[in-house]
C-alpha cells in the first residue's frame, strides 16, 4: 500500500496550527487556513487606516505592542490581539466609538498564512517578538492618546 505525506504547505499548516494551540488559544481549520476562537482569555481589536499607524507608534513607544496580524487590503488592517475583555465594558465602548471593531465571544480571527480575498494574513509582530498580549485598556488608552492627539494637531492648523 502506498504510503502518503502531506504537502510541506499542509505539514507547515499544521506546525502552525500546533504552535497557536501551544498558546493556549482556541484554534479552528477553516478551507483556507485556520482561525483564532476568541473567548474569555483572547479577543482581538481591528484598526484601520491612520489610526492603525497611529496607535501602532504610540505602542512601539511606550514598549507596550502585543502580537498584530496584518490583514492585506486596500486599506491598512492591524488586527491586535489583547486579553482582559470580562471586566473591560467602558474600554470595549470606546474602542468601537472610535470606529475599532473588537472581536469577542467567539468570534473568529484569521491566523497567519490564513488566504485572504486580498493575500495572506501575516503577522506585524508574532506571539514570539512580543513581550505580552496587552490588556485591552492598553489598546483603548493608545486610541484615545492617538485620536487627542490627531484632534489638537488638526485644531492647531
Amino acid at each position: 500500500m502506498p504510503v502518503t505525506s502531506p504537502s510541506s504547505g499542509t505539514t507547515a499548516t499544521l506546525d502552525a496550527a500546533e504552535n497557536y494551540r501551544r498558546h493556549g488559544w482556541t484554534v479552528a481549520e477553516t478551507a483556507n487556513g485556520h482561525s483564532l476562537i476568541t473567548d474569555d482569555q483572547i479577543a482581538a481589536v481591528e484598526l484601520t487606516g491612520a489610526l492603525a499607524a497611529a496607535v501602532r507608534r504610540f505602542l512601539r513607544a511606550n514598549n507596550l505592542s502585543g502580537p498584530v496580524i496584518e490583514v492585506p487590503g486596500a486599506q491598512r488592517r492591524e488586527i491586535h490581539l489583547v486579553r482582559g475583555t470580562t471586566k473591560a465594558a467602558m474600554a470595549i465602548a470606546a474602542l468601537r466609538h472610535a470606529g475599532a471593531t473588537v472581536h469577542t465571544d467567539g468570534a473568529g480571527i484569521p491566523l497567519p498564512p490564513t488566504r485572504l480575498a486580498h493575500g495572506a494574513a501575516s503577522w506585524s509582530i508574532s506571539p514570539t517578538e512580543a513581550r505580552w498580549v496587552p490588556p485591552i485598556v492598553a489598546i483603548a488608552a493608545a486610541v484615545r492618546a492617538t485620536t487627542r492627539t490627531r484632534h489638537l494637531a488638526d485644531l492647531a492648523s
